[in-house]
This record gives C-alpha cells, structure tokens and sequence, in this order.
C-alpha cells in the first residue's frame, strides 16, 4: 500500500487509505481457485469470496443508501448484512471482483463533490457527516482485511 504523504489534506489521506483497503480486500482472490475462494474454513458462513461480496453490500449501503437516503429495499439490497455473505451458484471470483470494483468506482463518484463535514441523509442512525461514513468504512474493510489475510492464509496452507 502506499500511503499518502502525511501533510497531505485530510480528504485525499481517508479516501487514499479506504482505497488502499479496497484494493486489498479485491485482491484478496488473486491466484486462487473457484473452490479455494467459495472454502468454508470456519463456523461462520464467512468465505474469501463471501467477504468480497459482502464489501459489495458495505459500498452500496454507505455510498448509495446514506448518500441518496433510498431504502436497502428500493436499492435490491438484503436487509440483514448478514445475507450478503452468501453466495449464489453462479457467483465467481472474476464477477464478484469485478462487481466490487464497479461498485467502489460508484462510492468514488457518489461523494465526489462532497465536503468531509456535509450530512450524508439516508443512514439509520440519523444524518452523518462523510468524514465519519469514510472512518467507518476503513474501519469496517480493515476488519474483513484481517479476516481475509487469515484465511487466505489457511487456504493456501491447505493446497
């Protein structure tokens, strides 16, 4: 990852990070077989391949759903975050990458002309400026970063 320089503006530091994170998580997948990426090495339903989609649903639901204040419903998105790690039969690893990537291209330009303090309308909690969904976001995909280090780990371990 290459950081941003530290005296760069605060702007260009989160959204350099998130994208660092994003990419990472995207090529969490590299190298790695259909069957390698769909693994089920823990209790949970968590899988390489469930995390990248899973992301998909993060991007839609902090850059699409809190920016235009449109409901998870209006939007085709599950309810629960839970139901967007499964996977279905035709998900592959070169479509949910590339759905990922579309769709973080969208966040991209959903906040484009935004200011890191302006409201962000469409959020449970309430109104919440951009500069707190951006650390949220980090936060989240350097979580689901870690996981998909460990078990990319255990994957190859098992080849």
């Amino acid at each position: 990852m290459t950081e941003p320089p530290h005296d760069a503006p605060l702007r260009v530091q989160l959204e350099a990070f998130v994208d660092a994170h994003r990419e990472a998580l995207a090529s969490c997948l590299d190298g790695l077989s259909e069957e390698q990426a769909r693994a089920r090495l823990v209790p949970s339903s968590t899988t390489l391949l469930g995390l990248v989609k899973h992301a998909t649903f993060v991007e839609r639901v902090w850059f699409e759903e809190a920016v235009t204040g449109r409901s998870r419903a209006e939007l085709g998105l599950a309810a629960d975050p839970e139901a967007s790690f499964a996977l279905a039969d035709g998900d592959t690893a070169a479509a949910v990458v590339a759905e990922y990537r579309r769709t973080c291209r969208r966040s991209r330009e959903a906040v484009a002309g935004l200011g890191l303090d302006d409201l962000l309308p469409g959020n449970r909690r309430g109104p919440l400026p951009l500069r707190w969904v951006l650390l949220h976001v980090l936060r989240e995909l350097a979580q689901h970063c870690g996981h998909a280090d460990v078990l990319r780990e255990q994957v190859l371990a098992r080849a």
